[in-house]
């Protein structure tokens, strides 16, 4: 059970550090309480408005927390329903009367949906070989392959189905027909599926192309192989208020070399030595937001990933912007070792 102190974190916290504490916690909100006293909160969302802002993972916790933060005195911890619908926040701290906390209240533990909705279309593009993933595929298209009791599509689906999205486009080709099927026969779905058939291996890009004249709304976009505890609903709000083209959500990685690295030099001299050096970067999920006249603007029969499309737009000055999420908050089954640690965190969470 997760203790109190464990969501109490340090103003001296670098950001990094942050991030790692919220992707332990499993919560998505710290609070800054110096001997217990409430001073700030910090939510995933404030996170990521702070490096959308040019913030930097090296700079203190401090500089992106709330420090105007909602909450409730002990004696009106009957309001905390009301307070949490009220202002739409997943958490309210209870404090005593000097200010500490006492308790969180979560919105999830009195069932208060304070998601956002996006009830637009999604296209998932599921004709690849998954050559990554082989033997599994010599027997399976990748979208079945089961990650616990449901085959990842089903998953991916299940998540956009959360938000409100219910009108899902499929791009088959390979085993196509194992994978109509499986939806033919699922039962009591509350969306409607309709494939697109791929003759020829497009890519993610070129395989868009199939869908023009079809889509008329913005719409998500995503792999087969990846899924998100993103709120898609503020996804969608973010593209919208950027007046982006494309928006891709990319996550933050850290990673540790596990070797020592040396940097030469002219004539062969060591120029630098980095034991175990870590590195931070953004990397694509393989999931957007697209406005429909990129599919319209798709040159016919072209093969071509759609990084290589978002490339042509970035370059012709247009926008096109990136929507930050938590290493935490992405899991993907590109490969077999990634496929089973995505099938023990979902093992987790049952």
């Amino acid at each position: 059970m997760l203790k109190l102190e464990e969501l109490f974190i340090s103003e001296t916290a670098t950001i990094l550090e942050t991030m790692k504490r919220l992707d332990e916690t499993g919560q998505r909100i710290l609070f800054l309480a110096p001997n217990g006293r409430l001073e700030a909160v910090l939510t995933d969302g404030d996170l990521r408005k702070f490096l959308l802002r040019g913030g930097k993972l090296d700079d203190t916790v401090a500089h992106a927390a709330n420090y105007h933060p909602k909450s409730l005195p002990v004696a009106e911890r009957g309001r905390a329903r009301e307070v949490l619908e009220q202002y739409g926040i997943d958490a309210l701290p209870i404090l005593d009367k000097a200010g500490c906390i006492m308790d969180v209240v979560f919105a999830t533990g009195l069932d208060i949906d304070n998601r956002k909705k996006a009830n637009i279309p999604v296209v998932i593009m599921a004709g690849g070989l998954g050559t990554r993933l082989y033997p599994y595929t010599k027997i399976l298209p990748k979208p079945l392959i089961p990650v616990g009791e449901k085959p990842i599509v089903e998953l991916i689906i299940d998540r956009f189905c959360d938000y409100g999205c219910r009108d899902f486009r499929m791009v088959v080709n390979y085993k196509k027909g194992m994978i109509k099927s499986y939806f033919a026969d699922l039962e009591h779905k509350n969306y409607t599926v309709d494939f697109v058939d791929e003759t020829e291996f497009w890519g993610t890009g070129g395989g868009l192309c199939l869908l023009r004249g079809q889509m008329d709304s913005t719409f998500f976009f995503s792999n087969c192989d990846t899924l998100l505890d993103v709120d898609y609903g503020d996804i969608y709000q973010y593209h919208k208020a950027h007046n982006n083209v494309i928006t891709m959500i990319c996550a933050y990685k850290h990673y540790t070399v596990p070797y020592g690295v040396v940097e030469m030099g002219e004539n062969g001299s060591i120029q630098a030595m980095r034991e175990k050096p870590q590195l931070n970067f953004l990397t694509n999920t393989g999931v957007y937001v697209v406005e429909p006249r990129v599919v319209e603007e798709l040159e016919i029969g072209k093969k071509q990933g759609f990084p290589d499309v978002i490339e042509k737009y970035r370059r012709r000055g247009e926008n096109v912007g990136v929507y930050p999420i938590n290493e935490s908050s992405w899991m993907d089954m590109g490969q077999l070792e990634e496929l089973d640690k995505m099938r023990r965190r979902m093992e987790e969470k049952l």
